[in-house]
C-alpha cells in the first residue's frame, strides 16, 4: 500500500493529545508524517517539528504558514490532523477543506451548529472527508458491539446506559489552576463544560453501536464546585430515532472514577456491557442464558473486530491503537477515493462532520434543558429535522 502523507496542526511538545495522533498515524505504515505546525510559538513548534524528524520547509510556524506552504507542493499532504484549542477548529478545518484536502479534526469539531452544519455543506461538496476523532469508536470490541446490534444479536434494542465519569476536577482548591479553570469558563469553552468534553463521546459511541441518532433529550446539569459558571457534572436522558430509550450520566467531581467511560446495551433478547478501563473483555448475556466474555483477538468474531485487532490475545491494547484504528479507516478512504474503488466496508467506521455537528447540536440543547430545569428539547441539528 503506498504511504500517505500526513500533517498535523497543535499537538506540540507536552501535548497530552499530540502523542496520540503521532503513535496513531504511524502503527500501520498508511501515512508518512511529512508536515506540522506545532505550536502556538513559532520558533517553539518548528524545533519541535525538526525535533521529530520534519524537514526543515515543512516545520511551519503556524496554520497559515503550513496551508500556504503545502498547498503547492506536488507531494502535499493527503490528511491533516486539527489538534488546536477548540475554539480554532472551525477556520482551520474550513481553510484546509477549501483548498481541497482531508481533514481530522479533533473534538468538538465547531464552537457552534450554524459551523458545523457550514462544515458538513462544504465537505459534501468538495468532496473532502471531514473526520472528527470520537477515537474511542476504534477499540476492536466496540466496534464488535456494533456488528452485533447490526447483525441482530440482541434484537431490537430497548435501552442504552452511556457514562463518562471521573474525578480529575473535583478539588475546588484548582479553581485558579489554568489547566483547569478554561474548561468552566464560557467565554473559552463555551455553552458547556463537562458534556462538551466527556459525555458527547459517551452519546456519539451509543448511535455509533447502535446505529441509531438522538432526536430529543432532558437534561438536568449542575456545578458541584459553585466557583464554576458551567457544569461539572450531568444526567441526560435521551430517545433515539429506532426507538430506543438512553441514559447518560457524565461527571468531573466523581472522585475515585478514573476514565470511566462505559456502555451498556439492553436488547429483546440480550446485554452487552464495555468499560474503556477493561478494554480487552466484552460482557454478553444473552436472554435465557448464561453471561459470556467475550475477549478481544479470539477467533469468530466480526471482521470489524478482526481488523481493528493488533496485538495478540491476552496482551493490552489502548487509546493509541483505538486511534491507529481511526487512521487506518482515513487511510483506506482516501486511498479508495484515488483508486476510484469502494472502501472496504469493515473500514468504513470512522465518525463523520455530521457525527461532529450532531454532537455539536446535542451540546446546546443539553445546555438549553438544563437552564429550563430538564424540559425536553430537540437534539438534532437544523438540518436534519
Amino acid at each position: 500500500m503506498a504511504r500517505l502523507n500526513w500533517g498535523l496542526i497543535g499537538g506540540g511538545e507536552g501535548s497530552q493529545i499530540g502523542p496520540a495522533h503521532r503513535l496513531g498515524a504511524a502503527v500501520d505504515g498508511a501515512f508518512a508524517f511529512a508536515a506540522g505546525a506545532l505550536d502556538h510559538n513559532a520558533e517553539a513548534g518548528r524545533a519541535f517539528g525538526r525535533k521529530l524528524g520534519l524537514a526543515a520547509d515543512r516545520s511551519y510556524g503556524n496554520w497559515h504558514e503550513m496551508l500556504e506552504g503545502e498547498r503547492a507542493r506536488p507531494d502535499r499532504i493527503d490528511l491533516v490532523t486539527v489538534a488546536t484549542p477548540n475554539a480554532t477548529h472551525f477556520e482551520i478545518t474550513k481553510a484546509f477543506l477549501e483548498a481541497g484536502f482531508h481533514v481530522l479534526c479533533e473534538k468538538p469539531m465547531t464552537i457552534t451548529v450554524e459551523e458545523g452544519e457550514e462544515i458538513v455543506r462544504l465537505s459534501r461538496a468538495t468532496g473532502r472527508i471531514c473526520a472528527v476523532n470520537y477515537g474511542y469508536t476504534g477499540y476492536a470490541l466496540v466496534r464488535h458491539m456494533r456488528a452485533m446490534v447490526a447483525r441482530g444479536d440482541l434484537g431490537r434494542i430497548r435501552l442504552v446506559v452511556a457514562e463518562f465519569a471521573h474525578g480529575h476536577h473535583a478539588d475546588a482548591g484548582d479553581a485558579d489552576n489554568p489547566r483547569v479553570r478554561w474548561r468552566y469558563d464560557p467565554a473559552q469553552a463555551g455553552v458547556s463544560a463537562q458534556f462538551a468534553d466527556c459525555g458527547i463521546h459517551a452519546l456519539h459511541m451509543a448511535s455509533f453501536v447502535t446505529g441509531q441518532e438522538v432526536t430529543r433529550l432532558s437534561a438536568d446539569t449542575v456545578s458541584c464546585i459553585p466557583s464554576r459558571v458551567l457544569e461539572d457534572d450531568a444526567m441526560v436522558n435521551f430517545r433515539m430515532d429506532g426507538g430506543a430509550v438512553g441514559r447518560l450520566w457524565t461527571s468531573s467531581v466523581a472522585i475515585g472514577r478514573q476514565h470511566g467511560l462505559t456502555l451498556q446495551v439492553f436488547g429483546e433478547t440480550g446485554g452487552l456491557r464495555w468499560a474503556q478501563e477493561q478494554p480487552n473483555q466484552l460482557y454478553w448475556m444473552p436472554l435465557r442464558g448464561r453471561l459470556q466474555v467475550i475477549e478481544r483477538g479470539e477467533a469468530g468474531l466480526s471482521p470489524e473486530a478482526d481488523r481493528a485487532s493488533r496485538v495478540t490475545m491476552g496482551h493490552a491494547e489502548g487509546m493509541p491503537l483505538a486511534f491507529a484504528n481511526i487512521y487506518r479507516d482515513l487511510a483506506e478512504a482516501i486511498l479508495a477515493q484515488k483508486e476510484g474503488r469502494a472502501a472496504n466496508p469493515a473500514a468504513d467506521l470512522y465518525p463523520r462532520a455530521e457525527d461532529g455537528l450532531r454532537s455539536m447540536a446535542a451540546i446546546y440543547a443539553v445546555a438549553e434543558s438544563g437552564k429550563a430545569e430538564g424540559r425536553w428539547v430537540d437534539a438534532r441539528p437544523p438540518m436534519f429535522r
